[in-house]
C-alpha cells in the first residue's frame, strides 16, 4: 500500500491528511477536523465523548475508524484516528458547528482536486513541482524526480499486466532491484540516510536517482521481452535489471573514485548548498 502524506489548510487551520493510492481515497484526522469545526482545545476529549454518543445512537460509524501514523507538532509519528470522506461526512452530521457546510465544501474541493490529478496528470505534475520548490529543491533534481516518477509507473504497470501484486509483491521486487543496484534494501538505504517515514527517492542525489531510473526501466524492458509468467520469474528479472545498474554505479566509483551512496538526506543536502 502506498501512502502519500499532506497537510491540507482549512480556513489557516492544518488538517493532517493521507491519500492512499490503492484505495483511491484520502483519509483525515478527526482531531484535527473536530479542532477547526468545534475551536475547543480538548479535541480528543470531545471525540471520545462523540464515540460514546454515536454508539448510543445505534452507529457503528466509531468501530469502522482506522488509524493512521501521521505527523505531530514534534516531528514524531503517532497512530491518529483517521476517517475517509464518506466517513467525514457522517461525523460532521454529528458535530453542531456554523463551520459544517463550509467544511463539506472544502472537503469536496480536496477530492475534486485529486480526481482532476487522475484525469489530467500534468496538473498533478504542476502541483508536485510547487511543492518540491517550496522545499527548496533545485529545477535540475525536480525534472529529475518527476521523470523518476514516470519511469516507476512504467514499472509497476508492467509488474500488474505480470500478475505481480500490489502492496507485498511490489515491495519484494523493489528491493530486489534497490539492493542489486546500491547494495541495500530499501530499509538499509533509509538507516543509510538517517531517514524514517520521509521517501527515499525524495532523498537521494541526482546520480542516485539516474542510477535508480536506469535500473527500473531496464527491468520494465527486461519484463516486457521475457514476459514473466511467475512472480520468482519477476524477481530474477528485478535482480537482472538492479545488477545492470549497479554494474554502472561500481564504474562510475572507480572512475572517480568516490562512493555514489550518499549519506546525505534532501534536509541536508539543501543545507550544503545554502552554504555553498
Amino acid at each position: 500500500m502506498k501512502n502519500t502524506t499532506a497537510i491540507k489548510i482549512f480556513e489557516s487551520k492544518k488538517i493532517r491528511s493521507m491519500w492512499n493510492e490503492e484505495k483511491e481515497k484520502w483519509y483525515f484526522s478527526i482531531i484535527d477536523v473536530i479542532e477547526v469545526l468545534t475551536e475547543t482545545d480538548r479535541p480528543r476529549k470531545y471525540w471520545n465523548d462523540l464515540k460514546t454518543k454515536l454508539i448510543e445512537e445505534g452507529s457503528e460509524l466509531s468501530e469502522k475508524i482506522g488509524q493512521l501514523k501521521l505527523a505531530s507538532s514534534d516531528g514524531k509519528h503517532y497512530k491518529t484516528d483517521v476517517a475517509d470522506t464518506e466517513q467525514l461526512f457522517r461525523l460532521i452530521q454529528s458535530i453542531p458547528s456554523p463551520k459544517a457546510e463550509p467544511f463539506k465544501l472544502w472537503i469536496a474541493k480536496v477530492v475534486r482536486e485529486r480526481i482532476d490529478e487522475i484525469s489530467d496528470p500534468e496538473i498533478g505534475i504542476d502541483r508536485l513541482m510547487e511543492t518540491y520548490l517550496k522545499k527548496g529543491y533545485s529545477k535540475e533534481w525536480i525534472n529529475q524526480r518527476l521523470k523518476s516518477i514516470e519511469v516507476r509507473k512504467e514499472l509497476t504497470d508492467e509488474w500488474e499486466n505480470r500478475g505481480v501484486k500490489k502492496g507485498q509483491e511490489f515491495a519484494i521486487l523493489t528491493d530486489e532491484i534497490t539492493k542489486a543496484w546500491s547494495g541495500f534494501t530499501v530499509t538499509q538505504y533509509k538507516k543509510h540516510k538517517d531517514l524514517k517515514k520521509e521517501n527515499l527517492r525524495d532523498n537521494m542525489t541526482n546520480l542516485e536517482l539516474v542510477l535508480n531510473m536506469l535500473a527500473e526501466a531496464t527491468t520494465t524492458e527486461i519484463s516486457k521481452e521475457k514476459k514473466p509468467k511467475t512472480f520468482f520469474d519477476s524477481k530474477v528479472i528485478a535482480n537482472q535489471g538492479g545488477t545492470i545498474a549497479g554494474n554502472t554505479r561500481k564504474e562510475i566509483e572507480a572512475k572517480t573514485r568516490k562512493k555514489v551512496i550518499s549519506k546525505l538526506s534532501a534536509k541536508k543536502l539543501i543545507e550544503e548548498k545554502s552554504k555553498a
